[in-house]
């Protein structure tokens, strides 16, 4: 019967205050919806990969590799790695070895696809169990058999079954579809559309099958292992540490091997001396501070609106307490209103997730949904709503049933000193949080900016990639002349690497001062005549290769970076060992940025030799859209059999933002709706001010006091409170994005601009806010205020 009361009058208070009520219910509201929706995001990321069973038993190969001193880790390794692990280990139930993933062309019957796949070991699928549709985890034990996702599948063959068909690859082999499984997930760190036998290509690719005959040094396929059944990594590593190192071969024998388990790809890709400390679960334990920040601030929020109406509710505690009820029936009063609150709030704050889920997920590149059917789920968040609740309620169920009925119902509330200086320190620990994340937001775009006006070091605009094949290969020269003679591309060159990547880092065997012992690795890039010409690189010294290969055989280019890197100070002339043989420095270019903009360049060097990537510039004077359309027609006849794809270089370059554009944004989202929820307490806080100082501004008013003298005497502390704000919020705002910034080689400096700026923010939304409450105390009638005097 009490709860039943007790809900009939937090329902009564909370129907009868409407204004009052929505502004709590708002600010709740948004604020949990912050909180529900990072803390779904935070979820869907921890996910990633834990949806195959047995996970935890998968783990990829990798090697640490010291480099003077310096570990470096490398997902790449060898052949000759993954037969020692498959051969020489119990404790190992599978290994599979992958190319890492390439384009390839797919014809069955009239259709024709290039699409993403994989060359994968026999045993890939007994690693990683995707559901299988059709087929089973055998599926790969054929070389000429190939496995496909259901999109792929039907996309080939449409409704009829794919089971069994033949897909022709790269206009030369038909392999049979052994097998077809669900499409990957969105948080999935493997992407592939089809899956073909490594074993395929060691007969087909003489390369293939030479490297399964190299040494442990000779590192170009990715390693996936599956643990036995009870077996712990701990039980594997110290076995495997060291298995490379009694090969004479200098690069294996700075080589550790490692494993990393499947769970830990996606948050954990950064490597500190050899250990995974780093990566997207920086970006994940940020945005959960974030969200409990906000959440914070939202029952802050709700404790200043509460105690903003503590006069009208002290004439109801008096009135209780005069009749008996007891301070612990009146808490369990106000901690009843607080749960009914919150719970309300909490029904739109679902609401409010579910309207913003999908231009959530766009921004994100998520798949982020509301599992309504998992218990867990409801467990979790309405036991986090209850927790919020009481949070929020405490402060004023204790504070309001405090009062003293006899002073109360004389028409004298004296508030205490604490009480004043604690909804005051409220005020500055939430806007020191919200001031925070303004200035987080500022310097992540200064950032961004910062980096996205670096020079290049090549120009990036109208510059086009599209991948070769062996019908491409085969007509080169005559598909170049034509590409040339059509108008539509003006240079044209091949290169190992895209233009925004360098694909392959390899050991210098020897060079001049070269201590004992010493190792170095390189980005190595293989390139066709015309390479810096069509990127618009230029060399500092020396000269371009001849465009001859016998001629350029044994000539190399090094970056700025690279001649640094070997302490080379005059290069021109000098040999390095490289392939097993002296290879002379015969130019060097100017730095390029190929990799991230917020790192230094990578040390490369350059050699002639081509590649499977085909870069071209479109001429200056041709619409870009009738330039594809022209060198589309000419790739379709030189390899009619493969569809024409390409990307544009820019496109490519400024994806190298997307991490840094999305921390952006969300944190600018995330501060406005902090600010938005701050600003609803402070209306509250002035509410109450006003309100305290009814019959001070009426004695003023009757003194001669002006309404800007008013709106000064009510505004001015609150200027002060958002001042201290600041001063808290400033230094530890700077500590923290320091530490941020100090993972970029190429950074911005943190200035006292930033601080400045985020002090005028928050102060003029201050002023902007309390100003409703301060003019309109400043404009009551104070006779209406007088009176009862």
């Amino acid at each position: 019967m009490m709860l039943k009361t007790n809900l009939k009058i937090a329902w009564r208070n909370l129907t009868r205050n409407k204004v009052y009520s929505i502004l709590n219910v708002m600010g709740l509201a948004v604020g949990m919806a912050v909180a529900l929706l990072i803390g779904l995001w935070v979820s869907y990321q921890y996910a990633y990969d834990r949806f195959l069973p047995n996970y935890g038993q998968a783990y990829q190969v990798r090697r640490n590799f010291n480099s003077n001193g310096d570990t470096l880790t490398f997902s790449s390794t060898s052949l000759k790695l993954a037969d020692a692990l498959r051969s020489n280990y119990p404790e190992i139930a599978y290994v599979a070895e992958t190319d890492g993933g390439r384009s390839h062309g797919l014809m069955a019957g009239n259709t024709k696809l290039n699409l993403d796949g994989k060359q994968a070991g026999a045993d890939f699928f007994k690693i990683f169990q995707f559901p299988f549709v059709q087929g089973n985890a055998d599926a790969l034990k054929d070389p000429y058999s190939i496995v496909l996702t259901e999109a792929t599948a039907k996309a080939l063959f449409g409704n009829k079954s794919a089971i069994n068909q033949m897909v022709k690859v790269d206009n030369k082999d038909n392999l049979k579809v052994t097998g077809i499984i669900k499409d990957l997930p969105a948080n999935s760190s493997l992407h592939f559309s089809y899956i073909i036998p490594f074993s395929y290509f060691e007969i087909t690719d003489p390369g293939v099958k030479e490297s399964r005959k190299q040494n442990f040094g000779s590192n170009g396929f990715e390693l996936f292992a599956k643990l036995k059944d009870g077996i712990k990594y701990s039980q594997v590593a110290p076995k495997i540490k060291n298995l490379e190192h009694y090969e004479d071969n200098l690069n294996a024998k700075n080589s550790d091997v490692i494993m990393q388990p499947i769970q830990d790809w996606h948050l954990y890709g950064t490597y500190t001396n050899g250990k995974a400390l780093g990566g997207f679960i920086e970006y994940v334990r940020i945005f959960s501070i974030i969200g409990i920040l906000v959440l914070l601030i939202a029952c802050i929020n709700f404790i200043n609106l509460t105690t903003a109406r503590s006069e009208k509710r002290a004439r109801e505690v008096g009135i209780r307490k005069a009749i008996g009820s007891q301070r612990q029936q009146l808490i369990l009063q106000f901690l009843t209103e607080s749960v009914l609150v919150t719970f309300v709030a909490f029904l739109f704050a679902v609401v409010m997730v579910q309207l913003a889920l999908p231009s959530f997920n766009i921004l994100a590149g998520t798949s982020v949904t509301i599992p309504y059917s998992s218990a867990i789920f409801w467990l979790i968040t309405l036991s986090c709503t209850l927790l919020t609740a009481i949070l929020a309620g405490s402060r004023p169920a204790f504070y309001l049933s405090s009062f003293n009925p006899v002073l109360v119902l004389k028409g004298t509330i004296q508030t205490a000193r604490s009480a004043s200086v604690s909804r005051k320190a409220l005020v500055v620990l939430q806007f020191s949080c919200s001031i925070v994340l303004i200035i987080s937001t500022v310097i992540i775009y200064q950032q961004i900016q910062h980096a996205k006006d670096r020079p290049t070091g090549y120009a990036i605009n109208r510059l086009v990639t599209t991948t070769t094949n062996d019908d491409i290969n085969a007509n080169a020269v005559a598909l170049k002349n034509e590409l040339l003679q059509s108008g539509a591309v003006s240079s044209i060159t091949t290169s190992s690497s895209p233009a925004t990547r360098v694909d392959w880092h390899s050991d210098v065997e020897e060079f001049p001062g070269k201590n004992p012992g010493e190792t170095v690795e390189m980005g190595t890039i293989l390139i066709s005549e015309n390479y810096f010409k069509t990127l618009g690189m230029q060399l500092k010294g020396g000269h371009d290769f001849v465009g001859n290969a016998k001629a350029d055989s044994n000539s190399v280019i090094l970056n700025e970076a690279a001649v640094k890197r070997l302490r080379l100070t005059n290069p021109l002339g000098q040999t390095i060992r490289k392939f097993g043989r002296q290879m002379h420095i015969v130019g060097v270019v100017k730095d390029a940025l190929m990799d991230s903009p917020f790192q230094a360049a990578d040390p490369s060097m350059f050699f002639f030799d081509g590649g499977s990537n085909i870069i071209y510039r479109l001429s200056p004077n041709i619409n870009p859209h009738e330039a594809i359309e022209k060198v589309s027609a000419i790739f379709n006849k030189y390899s009619p059999a493969n569809p024409f794809t390409y990307r544009f270089v820019d496109d490519d370059y400024n994806q190298k933002f997307n991490l840094e554009l999305l921390v952006g944004k969300l944190a600018g989202i995330f501060a406005a709706l902090a600010i938005f929820i701050s600003c609803l307490g402070l209306f509250g806080l002035a509410a109450y001010v006003a309100e305290q100082r009814t019959k001070e501004i009426g004695v003023r008013k009757v003194l001669g006091a002006t309404v800007a003298q008013v709106w000064i005497l009510l505004s001015k502390d609150f200027v002060v409170l958002v001042v201290l704000s600041c001063l808290i919020a400033s230094p530890v705002a700077f500590y923290f994005l320091q530490n941020w910034l100090n993972q970029y080689t190429y950074r911005i400096t943190i200035g006292p601009g930033v601080f400045v700026i985020s002090a005028i923010i928050a102060v003029t939304i201050t002023l902007l806010t309390i100003s409703f409450q301060s003019i309109k105390a400043a404009l009551a009638n104070p006779v209406k205020s007088l009176r009862s005097e």
